[in-house]
């Protein structure tokens, strides 16, 4: 299955500095949800500092995650299943200064 990935607000910089990846996911006995998505892009495409990306089995507090520009808050958060094609953007919204 194709997803689109973006990373914007910064987080581009631990994914090697590239903004939008298109992914093509394995099939897997179960479906694809957010919380899936967010390790296999931790174990495939992170390059440094996790601890910046990921707490737990989330992402970190100031990340905003829309799928196909709807906050996933509407959608289920980490159980939203993931349909071919979707966009998933992570924005960090915390800047250092």
């Amino acid at each position: 299955m194709e997803v689109n990935v973006h990373f914007s607000g910064g987080l581009e910089i631990l994914f090697s500095n590239q903004k939008k990846h298109k992914v093509v996911l394995p099939s897997i006995s179960e479906k694809w949800n957010i919380k899936s998505l967010i390790e296999w892009l931790k174990n495939n495409l992170l390059k440094e500092r996790p601890e910046l990306f990921t707490q737990g089995d989330t992402v970190r507090p100031g990340i905003l995650v829309l799928v196909n520009d709807s906050d996933w808050e509407l959608l289920g958060e980490l159980e939203y299943e993931i349909q071919p094609n979707d966009t998933v953007l992570f924005i960090s919204t915390l800047h250092g200064g």
